[in-house]
Order: structure tokens, then sequence, then C-alpha cells
């Protein structure tokens, strides 16, 4: 194909959005922030971004998380997650917000916590919990109390973490930690609490006289110096927030080295193309094509891919890259129309799975599998090919196969919308429910199973029908014109990509211009593991020797061995 060509910036679709998701970053009301700094406190992000190296990524998780719901009053839902890195090494931090209802915990706050324990068992990464909570919002205790994944599968995770999985968890009791929450981190390797400002006990002054008519002062009944002198629960005692992060930064620097993937890592080369130009590549409007392999050459390093099949169902683009240096298999769903080989009369709809580009997939992700080569699913799909030919050619038979590949495979997968997610096509391409390491999307992702006119089609298309028979118009049916209305205006909203993020439907809404570094990061953190990445979390079944640490693979760059890369030539191709 002819070479790239460079893009200059433009107000696309990406770029309508743009402002309007700026602007919806959670903040809680003044007075609050004002009363934790009164009382000698360091702010939920202040304590975040003491904790991680300087100067590097925090990829938050979950920051849209109960967003337009309960009038406002739970920015964030009251509770902030993510992945960064503490002397180079990823880590996991969940920080209660005390700004946000002295951060107690709402129904989403629940499924926040999970997601952030989800990361750190499948990857294998250390968790931090700088806790400052007041237990459950009792006016929301439905959405947070009983069910499979409600609060106690937290302390669920806790004990797989600990007795199984072996990931260090840390920590650190900032504030309250009242009621069952206490379990969270007596249920974590290490407990620090700071001095005068952190309480933890299973009822608070209030509960104990309501209970035992008892009087009883926090300090004496579960304040920091109680619990490191008296009780034993805690482990350390801090003079302040400062000085508690200082030491939990400490302790994660003393951690054995991380026992990698046995991956062929290569110093990180830049694209040839700038990525800040992705936001002039998609159309104005998400029904138009674009060319997939524009924006992939701004993502990979040096922009250049090793393409799986390239002449065999160019639909799906299948290629074998590095991203910051790490290998990675990359599925892509080519946007614009294509005509099969061998059939000049025929053309391909672009961002659709036709029998074989769902072939094609499957044998690529069984490659990429038995490689044992992180995957990565680059999404805008609308689904899979209907109609007679596409049945009669088995395209149920191969879509299954390419879902059990999928849904089987070992090794990391990273998920990243940047138009539709649709139908089957988004459950294929590494939807949430086959747990992939990280989703992530742009603001330009649609995410549902089908667009709001195919909706009107099949909910109206048999009233629409007749009145066409009838030479009518929608004018003379004001019921109907009101219902199709009403439809394209719910789909419209429900498949935006705020609406999944307010609900956990992805890990974030990241843009253009950061996606290389936001993926080069949840790539570092996913291939922390090189056991299989199954499920919430893979147990070991057997136990096999593992590589020394002065053997296991590192990801320091300076450790690279550059002859090694030049010893194994690949055909590349320049994008």
């Amino acid at each position: 194909m002819p070479p790239t060509k460079r893009r200059e910036p433009a107000q696309g679709l990406l770029g309508r959005r743009r402002r309007r998701h700026r602007h919806l970053v959670p903040h809680s009301r003044v007075k609050d922030r004002q009363r934790e700094k009164q009382r000698g406190k360091l702010l939920a992000r202040e304590r975040i971004e003491a904790l991680f190296d300087e100067a590097t990524l925090f990829l938050e998780t979950g920051l849209l998380a109960a967003h337009n719901r309960y009038g406002g009053e739970a920015p964030a839902a009251g509770v902030l997650t993510g992945v960064g890195l503490v002397y180079g090494r990823e880590v996991v931090v969940v920080a209660n917000d005390a700004t946000v209802k002295s951060g107690a915990w709402w129904p989403e706050s629940i499924g926040k916590i999970l997601r952030a324990q989800e990361i750190a068992m499948r990857c294998r990464v250390p968790i931090v919990y700088l806790v400052d909570s007041a237990g459950v919002n009792l006016p929301y205790q439905d959405g947070v109390f009983p069910g499979q994944y409600g609060a106690s599968r937290i302390f669920h995770y806790n004990a797989v973490m600990r007795r199984l999985l072996r990931v260090p968890q840390i920590a650190a009791v900032m504030g309250q930690c009242v009621a069952g929450g206490a379990y969270l981190p007596a249920l974590s390797d290490v407990i620090l609490m700071t001095r005068g400002s952190s309480f933890m006990g299973l009822g608070g002054p209030k509960l104990v006289y309501g209970a035992l008519r008892e009087r009883v002062d926090p300090e004496t009944l579960g304040g920091a110096e109680m619990h490191t002198t008296i009780s034993g629960v805690a482990h350390y005692l801090a003079e302040d927030d400062a000085e508690c992060i200082g030491r939990i930064r400490e302790m994660i620097g003393r951690l054995p080295p991380a026992r990698r993937m046995d991956l062929s890592l290569a110093d990180p080369e830049p694209p040839a193309f700038d990525p800040s130009e992705i936001g002039g590549l998609l159309p104005r409007r998400h029904q138009q094509g674009y060319d997939m392999y524009e924006i992939l050459a701004r993502l990979v390093d040096g922009s250049r891919i090793d393409e799986f099949q390239e002449g065999f169902a160019r639909e799906l683009i299948c290629a074998h890259a590095r991203l910051d240096g790490i290998p990675v298999g990359i599925l892509a769903n080519q946007r614009l129309p294509t005509r099969p080989a061998g059939d000049r009369t025929k053309m391909n709809l672009g961002g659709v799975f036709y029998p074989q580009s769902a072939r094609k997939a499957a044998e690529f992700i069984e490659l990429c599998d038995r490689r044992g080569s992180p995957l990565l699913f680059v999404q805008d799909v609308t689904g899979f090919m209907v109609g007679t030919e596409a049945e009669q050619q088995s395209i149920i038979r191969f879509g299954a196969d390419m879902v059990e590949a999928m849904a089987t495979c070992a090794v990391p997968k990273i998920a990243l919308t940047v138009g539709h997610a649709s139908g089957a096509g988004y459950y294929a391409m590494a939807g949430q429910g086959f747990d992939p390491d990280f989703l992530f999307t742009w603001p330009s992702g649609r995410m549902g199973v089908m667009e709001g006119e195919s909706a009107v089609q099949a909910l109206f298309g048999g009233e629409l029908e007749t009145l066409a028979k009838e030479k009518g118009t929608l004018d003379q049916k004001p019921e109907l014109k009101s219902r199709i209305a009403k439809t394209r205006e719910d789909y419209e909203r429900h498949l935006d990509s705020l609406f999944a993020a307010a609900r956990g439907f992805v890990d974030a809404i990241i843009f253009p211009e950061e996606t290389r570094q936001v993926l080069s990061l949840a790539l570092r953190t996913s291939i922390n593991n090189p056991k299989p990445h199954l499920g919430n979390y893979q147990l070991p079944v057997e136990r096999r020797e593992e590589p020394s640490p002065q053997t296991a693979p590192a990801l320091a760059r300076e450790s690279l061995d550059p002859r090694e890369e030049r010893a194994k030539p690949r055909k590349t191709r320049s994008l």
C-alpha cells in the first residue's frame, strides 16, 4: 500500500468531543477539601502523587464512575484507583477520597475497588490501599453490601492474593476505617497507621455506646498508637501522611524483582509519524470510513508491522509489532471497504467480520498464544456479516472459532475501542466479558448491541413497511414518530463512551495523543505475570521451578542487548 502521509491535526469526530471530556474530571466540594487540609491530611490525589515516581504516568481507572448519578454527590464514586510506578515498578493503588461523603462506599465504589484488585491479581503486581473511609454509604447499602460482587468480594480477593497468589498488599489507614471495612487492611500483608488522624475498629465510639453503653474516645478504642502498641493489629506507626507514604515506597523498593513473561524486548523506538496527528484521521461522522493503517502508524515502534496473511481477509489487520520495545500481536478492524482477492466484483464492508476474517483472527490469536505474545485488539467493529452467503460460508462456526481462541488464550489481552464496539464483533475483539487485562476507549468509542438506526429497523420495521405501502408519512403517525425518536435518543445516549465509563464498562477514556504511553504502561503491567491470564485470576495448579531473579528477563532498558535483536531478522513493513 502507498506510504502513510503526514496529517495535520483536525477537528474530526474526536475533536468535537474533546472539550466536553476535558471538563469532566470530577471534583469534590471546596469546603470538604479544606476540612481535610485543616486536619493536617493530604488529599487522595496528593497521596497518590507522593506515592508514585515523579514525572511518570498515573494510569487512572474508573475516573468517571457514577458520572451523572446521585445528583453529582459521588465524584469518581469516592475512591481513586489506577496503576503507576514506584521505583520503576508497576503498582496498583486504591485510595479512598474522604472529601466525598467521608470516603463512604457507593455501589460504584465496590466495582472500582474490585476492578483494581483484579488488575493486581491478573498481572501479579503489588497493590496499595490508602484507606480513609467511613464504610458503607448506608442509604445505598442494598447496592453495596449483598451479592456475589458486593463488598464481601473485596475481602475474598484480599484473602486470595495473600494466601494463594502471593501478591503483595500494603494497607495504610490514613483516616477512618470502620466496621467490615477494617478487614481490608487486616487481610493485607502490612498495615500502617498515622498518629492522631487514623482510626480502625469494627465499631466507632457511638456504636459502642449504643450497644454497650461504654463511653470511650476514638484513640483508646482504635487509634494508631493503640493498634501499634496494645492490640498489635497494625505494624507501623507514622507521624503523618508524608512519612507514611515514604515508608510505603521503601517497602515496595525492598520487594523481590518481578518474574516477568519471557519476551524478547528491544530498545523503544518512537513512531515515524506523530501520534498527535491521530485527531485528524478520524472522520467527522462515525458512519464514515478511514484507514486503520494510519492509526497504527502512529502507535507502533518505527511505524513498522509484520503483517500476518496480508492479502487475505483484508477487512481485519493482523500483525506483529513492537510498542515501546514490547512485542505485541495486533488485531485491528480496517474501516475502509476492501476487495476480496480473486473477486473483482465484490467489496467487503469495513469494520465487519466475514467468515474469512474470523478464521484469520482465530489462527493469528492461536499463533500469538503459542509464542507467548501479548495481544492488542484495536476495535472499530460493527459486527459479524449476516445474510445467506455468510451463513452458507459458516460464519457462525468461524466466529465461534475466533471467540474460543480469544477466550482461552493465556497471554495478556488489551482492548482499545476507537470507534464502534457493536454486537458479537465487540465480544470477539476481547470485550469486557472475556476479561482483558485492560480495556480503554477513545471519546469516539460507541459501545452497544447495534446502532440506533439498526434498532429502529429491528423494532419498527414492520410498522414502517406498512406505512410505506400505504404511502403515508411519519407525521401522520405521531405516536410512532415519538417512539422512533425516543429510541434514537436512548441509543445515542447509551452508545456514548461516557455512558460506558460511568458504569465501569471500560477502565478509562483516553485521548489518541496519550494512547501509546497508556498502552505501554498497560503492557508493562500485564507482563509482570508469566502465568496464564485467564479469568479474574489464575490459581497456581502445579509447582514448577521458576527462573531466579538473576535469570528472569528484566525490563530495564539499559540491560537490553541490541545485538540479540539484530540476530533475529524479521520481515517488517513500514506503514
